[in-house]
């Protein structure tokens, strides 16, 4: 909890705040609306950068929505073959985050991460599909208990412009533990494994760390996709 603001904020947030702040303090010296305006503009950089409590459920299997956002596509498809995770089709899971959702980025499942690579790219709108094989990103493959492996990719978007990863290949993470953050709008893709069905639908709203998407432990059949093509 800050000392000065009601609400959590993630550390890569006060150098941004500051300078805003700075700025802010400035033009009230110009004009009294352009501080007002820029007070505003502090507010929001605040909200943008704020890093809530989230309660993630704890039982076995589990997997929980790795970013806030809406569901913005469920496909099967293969994953990218620097992921080493093969070629059989399994389901991506991919949620668009607009400049108003949280954008830490956490642990979709516990697990050991065995590689982390880094892909420059393009910086095209993240609502569009395909900003997942065109865009900036930073994934992440996490090998569970029963060796089985899932893929969370962050992906910067048309105003983002830096992704910012924590975790490094050979940690073991747990579910629902921060990792990262994209500044200022951006994608989440996470890869399920192979047979896993989704428990969302697309248009879905997600909760990072909180909404469950998948339940690994169990053969529960998927939600029937009632919305297409929803990013917006």
């Amino acid at each position: 909890m800050s000392l000065f603001l009601p609400i959590r904020i993630h550390p890569e947030g006060w150098r941004f705040i500051g300078i805003f702040g700075a700025l802010t303090f400035a033009l009230f010296f110009v004009a009294q609306p352009l501080g007002f305006l820029g007070m505003a503009l502090t507010a929001w950089c605040a909200y943008f950068f704020r890093n809530p409590k989230r309660i993630t459920p704890k039982k076995e299997g589990l997997m929980v929505s790795p970013a806030d956002g809406i569901v913005c596509a469920i496909k099967t498809m293969a994953p990218p073959p620097e992921f080493e995770m093969g070629t059989a089709p399994r389901l991506r899971i991919s949620i668009f985050l607009n400049v108003f959702d949280v954008h830490v980025n956490r642990m979709p499942i516990g697990g050991k991460i065995i590689k982390s690579i880094y892909h420059p790219g393009k910086f095209l709108n993240a609502a569009l599909d395909e900003a997942s094989d065109h865009n900036e990103r930073q994934s992440l493959i996490i090998e569970l208990k029963n060796h089985t492996k899932v893929a969370v990719v962050q992906i910067a978007g048309l105003i983002a412009r830096r992704i910012l990863c924590d975790a490094k290949e050979g940690d073991t993470v747990v579910t629902g533990a921060v990792f990262g953050l994209i500044r200022f709008g951006s994608r989440t893709d996470i890869y399920l494994p192979e047979g896993a069905h989704p428990l969302i639908i697309e248009g879905q709203r997600m909760i990072g760390g909180e909404t469950v998407i998948a339940d690994l432990a169990t053969k529960e059949t998927s939600k029937k996709t009632l919305r297409e093509g929803i990013c917006h």
